[in-house]
């Protein structure tokens, strides 16, 4: 059993885990690795009764919003010393702390690690001095590092650019993929409304107060339409709205307001079309959910979303941070013939399939860990086995 390779996985928070890292651990551990989960602990904790034998060490300096030089430093000196006495053998970093000073941690404790970049978050995208600090804090993180991973080209292209990674470290996945099987169109009754979904936290570069500018517009135009928002209020981030603002939409009835979920799906199987008005993503989780669900989907031209529609084939593209095209955008799905919009559908789940499978994800990553260590099994046989987890 101690003679496995260890691989530690390392995020902001165990709801990250939970979300977004569940089935890769399974996969990692499929194909013979043991695995360690490093990350603060929140009730999301109750993911270890379904992940037997993996092992959860506490973060205690990891504060994603905080912005304390002190606890940075804390949080470096904190992730040093949990390598060198783990010794893992691969350390995969998610998220931006972890992957700045994670990575950073792993080097000075000679431990081989990767980043995955999932978006570039507040602090690179606003101007000001957090901007100024995190680019050379990314450069020096990632210069060395085998390979950084991003989930999409536009992100990858832009640290190529500023000569924060060399072109040859960069390498692709589909986000953190999706599961088609969870997430799988339903056979719902019809409701009368024609509905337009928007799921993520209510953030100004999420593009919500252009979603709700284009509701107003819309409901004057389309009667028969209902704009639907499901996502949390996060008063801690920068670009948060306010909960009076949320409240005077509620109040004016451009959109009907469905608080947080854990589960998105029920509201996905009601909605007619999945709209994210964002300014920059990673690769959109709700978009993939969507698409999976069999969902048209209405998206900002920017990276992150540009990679998940093709024009008119599953979706409309428009341009950011205008609420009058976006609101043209929802006029003209609307008025589309209802076998339009299925087809549509079909086009998005088929597209998530070729490109998003959540099973592609961890191959690419499994065959990146296998390369890295050495490894001489044979990948494709190992995915085999894998995909019987799923």
């Amino acid at each position: 059993m101690g003679d496995r390779p260890k691989i530690a996985i390392v995020t902001n928070s165990t709801w990250n885990i939970y979300n977004f890292r569940q089935s890769l651990i399974k996969t990692l551990k499929a194909a013979g690795f043991r695995v360690v989960v490093i990350a603060p602990v929140d009730e999301y904790i109750h993911y270890l009764s379904d992940s037997f034998f993996t092992k959860h060490i506490p973060l205690r300096n990891m504060r994603a919003q905080r912005r304390s030089p002190l606890k940075n430093v804390q949080l470096f000196w904190e992730l040093y010393r949990i390598y060198k006495r783990e010794r893992p053998d691969l350390v995969l970093h998610f998220t931006v702390k972890p992957n700045i000073f994670g990575s950073m941690a792993a080097s000075f404790a000679k431990v081989q690690s990767v980043p995955t970049v999932t978006g570039l978050g507040y602090a690179f995208l606003n101007k000001g001095i957090l901007n100024g600090l995190v680019r050379p804090l990314y450069r020096r993180a990632f210069l060395q590092l085998p390979k950084v991973i991003f989930h999409n080209h536009d992100d990858s292209k832009l640290f190529v650019s500023k000569k924060i990674i060399r072109e040859n470290q960069a390498m692709i996945v589909g986000g953190s993929g999706v599961d088609m099987g969870f997430f799988a169109p339903q056979q719902v009754p019809k409701r009368e409304k024609f509905i337009f979904l928007f799921v993520g936290r209510l953030l100004r570069d999420k593009g919500i107060l252009e979603f709700t500018a284009a509701a107003k517009q819309l409901l004057q135009l389309a009667k028969g339409a209902e704009c639907w928002v499901v996502g949390e209020l996060n008063n801690s981030n920068p670009s948060a709205v306010s909960k009076y603002q949320v409240l005077n939409w509620v109040s004016e009835k451009s959109i009907r307001y469905f608080g947080h979920t854990n589960d998105i799906r029920k509201y996905l199987e009601q909605a007619d079309v999945l709209v994210l008005p964002s300014y920059r993503e990673g690769l959109p989780r709700a978009i993939l959910e969507g698409m999976a669900m069999q969902k048209p989907i209405i998206a900002t031209d920017v990276p992150g979303c540009r990679e998940t529609v093709e024009e008119g084939v599953n979706g409309f593209l428009v341009t950011p941070r205008d609420s009058d095209a976006l609101a043209e955008a929802m006029v003209q799905m609307y008025q589309l013939d209802e076998s339009v919009i299925e087809e549509m559908g079909y086009q998005s789940r088929e597209i998530c399939r070729k490109r998003f499978d959540i099973r592609l994800v961890n191959l690419l990553y499994l065959e990146l860990v296998r390369k890295l260590l050495n490894l001489s099994e044979d990948v494709e046989d190992q995915s085999k086995q894998t995909s019987t987890i799923f």
